[in-house]
């Protein structure tokens, strides 16, 4: 008996009338004929299996134990195995015998089956695409309705309090951090706390513009090199400032106790070892270590 609520095995003729011509006025029903003691019949039970999960409700299939169910293989005129037959509409309108490889089965199929609807997006992955492309308050009000169904998704609750961070709700974005359980999400926990810091410490910097004139006038101004990269970063403008943080490295690595090295470090954490300007800046910093 198959788990699964597309596929069922018929248990005598009642069965078949139901299961089969009954429910074909709704949904088409592919039934395969096989027998224990067929090799072939063994071979195509898991291929029909997968192509009418992947049909989603739009496909059903029926199983007939030809050894067992003689009456009904003997109604149908069965005389080899594997037999498949699609019924729809109470009827049996195409079908085929012997193995077939999934793309004859599928072409079979296309006149008769109504293409599945698309699977429903995953909302975590879908506030995850809305965050990175800076809908903010679309991301949020998704995340809500995700955590409003499971308070303690570590990755939702994680990236809520992102959002709250970036609309400036510093001190909820912590307490939505401070709720986050367990361990296996140390990165993206580590990396929103560093979006917080970079945030509190540009709330108490000098403005962007007051940084460039002081640099444009002394290029070796380390504290204005470091405090527009952390403005940079409170703006996810990532690139120029860790540029910036990994020239300041270069050329003082000793500066504020090493504070450039730790910046980095921070803003790997915060992108992720997935992105792009880790991987690169992950790289140049290893290289100018040693």
């Amino acid at each position: 008996m198959s788990d699964s609520p597309y596929i069922f095995d018929i248990a005598g003729s009642a069965s078949f009338e139901q299961s089969v011509i009954e429910n074909s006025f709704q949904k088409p029903v592919l039934v395969d004929f096989w027998a224990e003691w067929c090799a072939p019949c063994k071979a195509l039970m898991p291929l029909l299996a997968q192509i009418t999960e992947g049909y989603r409700g739009e496909l059903l299939l029926a199983k007939v134990n030809c050894d067992i169910e003689q009456e009904i293989v003997a109604r149908f005129g069965i005389r080899s195995l594997p037999t498949v037959v699609l019924f729809k509409n109470g009827q049996p309108v195409d079908g085929f015998s012997g193995a077939q490889p999934e793309s004859a089965i599928r072409e079979m199929l296309k006149p008769h089956v109504a293409e599945p609807a698309p699977a429903a997006a995953d909302p975590l992955e879908s506030a995850q695409a809305l965050f990175a492309e800076g809908r903010i308050g679309d991301a949020e009000a998704l995340l809500k309705e995700l955590l409003g169904e499971n308070s303690e998704n570590a990755l939702g609750l994680i990236l809520y309090a992102r959002c709250l961070a970036e609309r400036g709700e510093l001190a909820e974005a912590e307490s939505v951090l401070n709720a986050v359980q367990g361990d296996e999400h140390k990165q993206a926990l580590a990396g929103a706390r560093a979006q917080l810091t970079f945030l509190r410490q540009a709330a108490d910097l000098p403005e962007v513009a007051s940084l460039k004139t002081r640099l444009a006038q002394n290029a070796e101004d380390e504290e204005a090199a470091y405090q527009l990269a952390i403005q940079q970063l409170a703006r996810q403008h990532y690139e120029p400032a860790l540029d910036a943080l990994l020239k300041l490295f270069t050329r003082n690595r000793n500066y504020a106790d090493g504070l450039p090295h730790k910046t980095l470090l921070q803003v790997f954490d915060l992108l992720g070892n997935q992105h792009p300007l880790v991987t690169t800046y992950r790289r140049k910093l290893y290289q100018a270590i040693y």
